[in-house]
């Protein structure tokens, strides 16, 4: 075959070859032109509304406005928490050349723990790489002093003015004020998330936890231009933010100081009532402690020891602690016994010093070893003679006791507002068969007539009892919050509807009289606060058993573990005639209620009437 054979048909297929390319890179060109025109009818027609709605989202900014928290005050207008500026080390991630060298060196300078820097990481991480993270809170002015000389060798570094919540008292008001803390992960997930964008803090316990949403505020907003890196250029818009609401509370906190001093090396609980509007004067829980390093971030190592304390400061005895009422159940006892019938108040009972049951063996002592002889109503209540008690509350039967103290609130939570209360434990026939599966025997119902045994309340609930009786059975409903005021909501809070308890005026009023002679009586047990007053004061002491006693053993207070020693008791209210506050008492460990507890109340009761008589 010639050379010019060869020449024609390579021609040839490279035509076919060429022609074929130049096809298929036309239906490419004319595929791809399809697509885009299709996808620009889609961008400019079909999704004009949502990607134009992305666009402005892109180039305005929603910046969170953190509202001012609200401030507590008592009831005479002294600050129990506020917002103070404090110094803090922020950092600026962006304009730091190495982060990790920049912690350690600070670290060293300042002595920063490794827990802080661990909280830092975490702050950092949820934050813009240009956004001014805080690494310490609350710098001391050496450590302000310390910064300062270096500073130029720290870019990206500086020192920021913001608003930390202050405790003034510290200790003083821990479980009734309660604090504020870093939002947690948890709390994150439930939080409203519009109110609590770029918030930190939020209240834990006491009012603060409980007023949470009154005391944040409503968070505004600003608009803000940004550029492509996020970075704000201009604001367009700003809605202000709400501040939260200013809290008055029906707390004294004069007198609070006095009670929780009087209590001095003992740990326990007084609660003082305002009658007349339920308002609570006093709410101390011994030993407390101080709320100020929650709000920054506490160390590992502090909070240990407060939780591993044998004291245990963070536990709220006065919401939350339970004890056997002991002799201060002995009114409401009596009372009982006048509405049933079962006695008189004229009616007398013996007392050898001990009881015992039809066909029984087992004797029930009375505090008093060669007993009190025959006895009526009041001298049980001023002597608080056991044995009258016990053969009373067998007349009565254990199911009208439980009716009968449930409506004073025995039993049941005061619904106070603070969260976490407990409702205490009311012992029935119905209650032991339920939560025991046994049978209720006839002793029991003895105990349960000198307030031990099952029987079960907390220092809140015995002065929100008490109350009602000094109010002649008006229930009395105990509240902190006496108003709150803010740009939007200014003025008292609603009252409670009042519930009166049907008991007879006379039978009321043959109680009381028994009471005041516990406190103005010579034979009274707690005689010893009656001095220097021109009013009359009406109490029951108390005292309650740790553990039990054999039938033969003596009690020795000065032979057992302080530990062991009986708790002392002591309830009251004043005037007698036209009562105005009630106070219970609960000392650990305190032994007798005329000797320990029911000095505390006298104190708090003369400073409020004195200062209420000078008003």
């Amino acid at each position: 075959m010639s050379r010019s054979a060869f020449s024609v048909k390579d021609d040839l297929v490279e035509n076919r070859l060429f022609l074929n390319r130049i096809f298929a890179a036309s239906v490419l060109i004319v595929l791809l032109s399809v697509g885009l025109i299709v996808r620009l009818i889609y961008l400019q027609i079909v999704g004009h509304e949502h990607y134009a709605l992305l666009a402005k989202e892109n180039g305005i900014k929603i910046v969170p406005l953190v509202p001012t928290r609200g401030i507590i005050y008592d009831r005479h207008g002294k600050v129990l928490a506020e917002n103070t500026p404090s110094y803090s080390l922020e950092l600026i991630p962006e304009k730091i050349p190495n982060l990790d060298d920049t912690l350690r060196k600070l670290q060293k300078l300042l002595n920063i723990s490794d827990e802080k820097i661990e909280i830092y990481q975490k702050q950092r991480k949820r934050q813009k790489y240009f956004n001014s993270t805080p690494l310490l809170i609350g710098m001391t002015q050496e450590e302000l002093a310390k910064f300062a000389v270096v500073r130029p060798f720290f870019p990206g570094v500086d020192i920021h003015t913001r608003l930390v919540r202050n405790y003034p008292y510290a200790d003083l008001a821990s479980h009734v004020v309660g604090y504020v803390s870093r939002i947690n992960e948890a709390e994150l997930k439930e939080l409203p998330i519009a109110e609590y964008r770029g918030s930190t803090h939020i209240g834990k316990i006491g009012i603060e936890g409980s007023y949470e949403t009154e005391l944040h505020g409503k968070t505004g907003y600003a608009e803000i231009e940004t550029n492509v890196q996020a970075r704000p250029l201009n604001t367009l818009n700003e809605v202000n933010p709400l501040q939260g609401a200013n809290l008055y509370l029906t707390l004294d906190i004069d007198l609070q100081k006095m009670a929780y001093d009087a209590l001095d090396i003992y740990n326990g609980a007084v609660v003082a009532i305002d009658i007349k509007t339920g308002g609570v004067l006093v709410f101390v829980s011994r030993p407390g402690f101080d709320p100020n390093p929650f709000v920054v971030g506490i160390a590992s190592s502090a909070y240990q020891a407060l939780q591993t304390s044998e004291s245990q400061p963070l536990y709220n005895r006065a919401l939350r602690g339970l004890y056997p009422p002991g002799s201060t159940i002995k009114p409401f006892i009596a009372l009982a016994g006048l509405e049933y019938g079962v006695i008189s108040h004229q009616q007398k009972l013996f007392c050898p010093g001990y009881y015992q049951l039809p066909n029984a063996t087992h004797r029930y002592r009375d505090w008093k070893k060669g007993g009190h002889g025959s006895v009526a109503m009041d001298e049980a209540i001023t002597q608080s003679c056991d044995v009258y008690f016990y053969r009373l509350a067998s007349a009565i039967g254990i199911d009208h006791i439980h009716d009968f103290l449930q409506q004073f609130g025995f039993g049941e939570k005061t619904g106070i507002d603070l969260e976490g209360e407990k409702a205490g434990l009311l012992p029935s026939r119905d209650w032991k068969r339920n939560q025991r599966n046994q049978a209720w025997y006839p002793g029991e119902t003895l105990i349960t007539g000198i307030g031990q045994g099952y029987h079960q309340v907390t220092p809140l609930q015995l002065a929100k009892a008490t109350a009602t009786l000094a109010s002649r059975g008006k229930v009395v409903h105990p509240h902190l919050v006496k108003n709150m005021e803010n740009v939007s909501n200014d003025g008292a809070l609603p009252d409670n509807n009042q519930v009166i308890i049907p008991v007879k005026p006379a039978n009321l009023e043959t109680i009381i009289a028994g009471m005041i002679n516990v406190v103005h009586s010579a034979r009274g047990t707690a005689k010893g606060i009656n001095r220097d007053i021109d009013y009359q004061i009406a109490g029951k002491t108390g005292t309650a058993q740790v553990f039990n006693i054999k039938q033969n053993a003596k009690y020795n207070e000065n032979e057992i573990e302080f530990k062991l020693r009986d708790h002392a008791l002591f309830v009251s209210f004043a005037p007698a005639n036209d009562p105005k506050i009630a106070v219970a008492v609960v000392v650990e460990h305190g032994g007798h209620g005329g000797s320990v507890a029911a000095p505390i109340a006298g104190q708090i009761i003369k400073k409020y009437l004195k200062a209420e008589y000078e008003n």
